[in-house]
């Protein structure tokens, strides 16, 4: 409790009982629990010219209650505006890609700004974590696939194939790549009829063809060292939705059509066409994310982990 004894601050008191004289005396009490906020969803234009909503969790706590009732009239607000201005300007510096894999950086350096600015009030920020809600357009200029390195593009490249059967993609003077399909890549190529038909062309899998291939090689060893639930929910082309799953958290694993048993630790939404585009390469993993037709839900680092069954294809 901060007391005021004839418009001259005393020392703090408290806990406990306070004796106030009447008339003479006011005070006001001051929380030194920490709190908590979140910095509602913004839209930001980043450096490569992305549009983002995002937005952060805030944990604070008042280490002098003095300077918190001397120094600002509303702590709060003037807290909450402080994080959001320092959240957007950081963050109109940065590329997509960096705010994605490198929020745990960026939230560090804005605990700084923040508290460079909230010390003097006797305030601390805690932590500060961002979260990126939706990507509301992809990048104006798109980095070259063959040079990056971040989990989104990893996923990406695993999970659709560049690299999971032995092939190596082949980049052009442009910033283009060959898809390799997981099925028929683990046929031999000089063995296999149904890819040489009618001048050569190749016959496009169904979803149910390519998960009965990647059944074939669920085992115990996989799911020991996976212990993940994956659901994919596919939009077709009359509006219906299909659902799959691959559960490697029990037994030797289980492919099939529908929801699975237990809660899926990452969920993964796309077309029936885009999926298929996506095994025959004519469209791009990365585009496909960053433009919202690929959607991820869940533990990235989870979703990681469908390049061991990948591997496991080889």
């Amino acid at each position: 409790m901060v007391v005021f004894r004839l418009g001259r601050i005393r020392a703090p008191q408290g806990p406990g009982m306070v004796l106030l004289l009447p008339f003479i005396d006011s005070w006001q009490r001051v929380d030194l629990r920490t709190r908590a906020f979140n910095v509602p969803p913004c839209k930001l234009t980043c450096k490569d010219g992305a549009l983002v909503s995002v937005g952060a969790d805030v944990q604070f706590r008042i280490w002098d209650p003095v300077l918190s009732v001397m120094m600002v009239k509303d702590l709060n607000s003037a807290t909450r505006m402080t994080a959001q201005n320092a959240m957007t300007k950081t963050l109109l510096k940065k590329q997509l890609r960096e705010i994605q894999m490198e929020k745990l950086k960026i939230g560090d350096q804005l605990l700084l700004e923040i508290n460079d600015m909230t010390k003097s009030w006797g305030l601390e920020v805690d932590r500060v974590e961002l979260t990126v809600e939706a990507v509301l357009q992809a990048p104006q200029d798109a980095p070259s696939l063959p040079g990056l390195d971040s989990a989104i593009q990893q996923l990406a490249l695993h999970f659709f194939g560049a690299g999971s059967s032995g092939h190596t993609p082949v980049a052009a003077e442009k910033d283009t790549m060959e898809m390799v399909n997981e099925v028929e890549g683990s046929l031999p190529p000089a063995s296999n009829p149904s890819s040489t038909s009618n001048g050569g062309a190749k016959k496009r899998p169904t979803v149910e063809e390519l998960l009965a291939a990647m059944e074939l090689f669920l085992s115990e060893a996989l799911v020991s060292q996976v212990q993940a639930c994956y659901q994919f929910n596919i939009l077709l082309p009359n509006s219906a939705h299909s659902t799959y799953f691959i559960d490697l958290t029990t037994g030797s694993g289980k492919i099939g059509r529908g929801v699975p048993d237990c809660s899926p630790d990452v969920v993964l939404e796309m077309t029936e066409a885009d999926l298929l585009a996506l095994f025959s390469g004519e469209l791009k993993p990365l585009g496909a994310y960053m433009s919202g037709r690929l959607k991820v839900k869940g533990d990235l680092n989870l979703a990681m982990k469908m390049e061991l069954l990948l591997k496991a294809m080889e």
